[in-house]
């Protein structure tokens, strides 16, 4: 029977997301057109995107979610932001930040009807894991991107955790920072790896998802440290988050 209920509860879950999409976006369309001649950076879009997100959790029965340290967000910065990745659930909670930014995303994502289409509206930033030349576009359009005051969203674990533990970071969001002196703002992500696992279908019922925020690292901080030093650092800041209840 918890089989069955699983089954039904995925089915919901996945119907409910693409339903609330193909309705929402057209709306969301409507925003950009009327939004863009004065939003060049398409703040008001973003923000009904979180919307977007804020209803598809709102509707959904199964997971509770709390999201602690907004507070450390100055809205006047711009950040590279760097969370770790377990799910993914992850891209949806992290919208409930109401904070503005651009994602790095795999690029066969902004292809989904609605939510890649979202995703496009947005001008956020396709990224091909396999392409050498797509990575160093991608630092290319993240960079300019950061000089045009938008804050950069970046999982630098590269692909979602198969069992929940933080893997390794890429160095690439940390040579970002660096490069275009920006401070790094850590988000620590528990309990999405357990509501839905990687490559499944099925929904986890009943699971409590925390995203935190944590405090933010001034340029000057790091500013004499290697990426890869940078990385490891805020790795364990977000993983020691991880561990706290």
């Amino acid at each position: 029977m918890n089989t069955i209920i699983r089954y039904i509860a995925s089915l919901y879950f996945w119907l409910e997301l693409n339903l609330i999409s193909a309705i929402l976006f057209p709306i969301s369309f409507l925003v950009y057109l009327l939004t863009f001649p004065f939003d060049k950076q398409l703040r008001i879009l973003h923000k009904y995107t979180c919307l977007w997100s804020f209803i598809v959790l709102k509707i959904n029965p199964m997971w509770r979610i709390r999201v602690t340290g907004r507070n450390q967000i100055n809205p006047a910065e711009t950040f590279v932001m760097v969370s770790n990745h377990q799910s993914g659930a992850d891209i949806i909670v992290l919208f409930l930040l109401w904070t503005h930014f651009k994602w790095v995303a795999k690029r066969s994502l902004f292809n989904y009807p609605f939510i890649g289409w979202n995703m496009r509206l947005n001008r956020y930033i396709s990224l091909d894991r396999a392409s050498t030349g797509s990575m160093k576009k991608m630092m290319v359009d993240a960079a300019r991107t950061l000089k045009e005051g938008n804050s950069v969203m970046i999982f630098p674990e590269g692909t979602r955790s198969k069992d929940g533990n933080i893997q390794p970071f890429k160095t690439g969001a940390f040579h970002l920072a660096l490069e275009n002196k920006r401070p790094i703002l850590p988000v620590a992500i528990r309990g999405t790896s357990q509501a839905i696992r990687k490559g499944g279908f099925l929904i986890n019922r009943n699971f409590n998802i925390r995203a935190a925020v944590l405090a933010p690292i001034a340029y000057d901080d790091f500013r004499e440290s290697e990426p890869r030093e940078i990385a490891e650092m805020v790795r364990q800041r977000i993983k020691e988050a991880m561990e706290k209840d």
